[in-house]
């Protein structure tokens, strides 16, 4: 299932709770010793992986249910926030992906249980 988005900026959009943007990695089209690979080889994996663009702001936490009824009431929403950063490199599970087109590019929306590790390199951006 995909989306063609066309007429919104990519820094315009906001992932809800626990919601990654991946744009996916380019993989090779040659295996190793040299065979090449047909186009929905690919597309078959089960394990993709991608940088990480933009990250949800997280899981809620509830509001401070131990607060008095007379107390002033604090409607400030907090979040445990994600592993993931933007940067990343994630490897995640293709099946519990939502693609969506951008600009002629392929984006991936996961949740963060979908992603099975991340690649951090803080030298990489610096």
């Amino acid at each position: 299932m995909s989306i063609d988005l066309q007429d919104s900026d990519l820094n315009k959009f906001i992932l809800v709770g626990d919601r990654v943007l991946i744009k996916p990695k380019n993989s090779p089209d040659q295996t190793r010793s040299g065979l090449y690979l047909p186009p929905g080889i690919k597309a078959n994996e089960k394990i993709h992986s991608g940088y990480v663009i933009k990250v949800g702001p997280g899981y809620p936490i509830p509001s401070d249910f131990q607060q008095e009824s007379w107390m002033e009431k604090k409607d400030q929403l907090k979040y445990i926030p994600l592993q993931p950063e933007e940067g990343d490199l994630a490897v995640y599970l293709q099946k519990s992906g939502f693609e969506i087109q951008y600009k002629k590019e392929k984006y991936i929306i996961v949740s963060q249980s979908s992603i099975l590790m991340v690649i951090r390199d803080e030298d990489l951006f610096n």
